[in-house]
């Protein structure tokens, strides 16, 4: 079987890797589509991002559907055949945060493509993926590419429920890849009254418009018109900060109100944060990794058409081309958002 495996930066290969047993409660999935996610991007750049760093070749990707090739002995609710998104996040079940409800947080979480943990978690770019069934979320009349994109969009939803309260709230966006721009989407879903997103491609802005932003701001360009939205100790109840920059971040803190809330979604390293504005405005600092209960949300919001994913899609390669791939995906200028693999 072949995969798509990371050895350092810039160093992607397509190796052989052997394809694990079918147990009793398991699944074996043909892997149909793998979107390439910024953390993806990171190990391929950098070889890591902040101080987690690849320690040995690792197999990447998380965000897959597929089809049920072969089905464990113990499996009752799935089909040979069946169209699947594939939840990449399989915590322990056993640990005080698993036990609390809190698997987000568990201690021996296995998350497909991360060098967090040594040996690392091996990715599931891969044409063959054994899964347990409770991964499996059926998908039925969706595409196997907005299959793919549960995923991304179950991140964003978990932010969305770490804000709280956004129904008729001036929310500031900042970073609009594809995570920011399906934030766009679930908080214009969630009812917040107006929504301005910043970056710093105008490409990527494009696509936040065309999801129901009320206003975009290219900062290379256009930085002063955030001054408006910092008079009087800030304009914004919410700010979802996407881009894991200094700047975003710093940008947010200047403009949220004061007891206003900022989601810390994007992941950039360690940054210093202008802390005296947080003290001062008493804001609410709230972090947001990851997923668990919101995947399967993800799949059911798109099979009823209640959040579409479709115009985020931008391209699709064969993963024998996945070098060129992620230099699409890296690239702003080639009009590029989700660049996907098709296996």
């Amino acid at each position: 079987m072949k995969s798509l495996k990371i050895h350092g930066p810039l160093d992607l290969r397509i190796d052989d890797y052997p394809v694990d047993s079918l147990g009793p409660n398991q699944v074996e999935i043909k892997i149909a589509i793998g979107g390439i996610c910024g953390t993806d991007l990171h190990y391929y750049k950098h070889g890591g991002f902040g101080q987690i760093k690849l320690r040995e070749p690792m197999i990447l990707g998380h965000e897959v559907s597929g089809f049920i090739s072969k089905i464990g002995s113990n499996v009752k609710n799935l089909s040979i055949g069946q169209l699947v998104s594939i939840s990449p996040s399989r915590p322990c079940n056993k640990c005080d945060f698993c036990l609390n409800g809190n698997q987000i947080q568990c201690i021996n979480m296995k998350f497909y493509g991360s060098a967090m943990p040594f040996p690392h978690i091996q990715g599931a770019f891969r044409e063959i993926l054994i899964v347990e069934d409770y991964q499996c979320i059926p998908a039925d009349g969706l595409s196997p590419e907005e299959a793919a994109m549960a995923e991304p969009l179950a991140v964003c939803l978990h932010a969305i429920k770490q804000a709280g309260k956004l129904f008729g709230q001036k929310v500031l966006i900042t970073g609009s890849g594809p995570i920011g721009t399906l934030c766009v989407a679930a908080t214009r879903r969630a009812g917040a009254e107006e929504i301005i997103v910043t970056d710093i491609s105008k490409n990527a802005l494009m696509f936040s418009n065309s999801v129901g932003a009320d206003k975009v701001i290219h900062v290379l360009e256009e930085h002063d018109e955030l001054k408006s939205y910092q008079f009087n100790k800030g304009y914004f109840d919410i700010a979802i900060e996407c881009s894991g920059s200094v700047k975003g971040i710093s940008d947010s803190i200047n403009c949220l109100k004061p007891k206003g809330t900022l989601i810390q979604l994007g992941l950039g390293g360690d940054v210093l944060i202008p802390l005296l504005s947080v003290t001062t405005k008493e804001l609410n600092l709230r972090g947001s990794f990851r997923f668990h209960l919101e995947f399967e949300l993800a799949v059911n919001m798109m099979k009823k058409k209640l959040i579409n994913v479709n115009p985020l899609i931008t391209h699709k390669l064969d993963f024998k081309s996945a070098k060129e791939a992620f230099e699409l995906a890296m690239n702003n200028e080639e009009q590029s958002m989700k660049v996907q693999l098709s296996f």
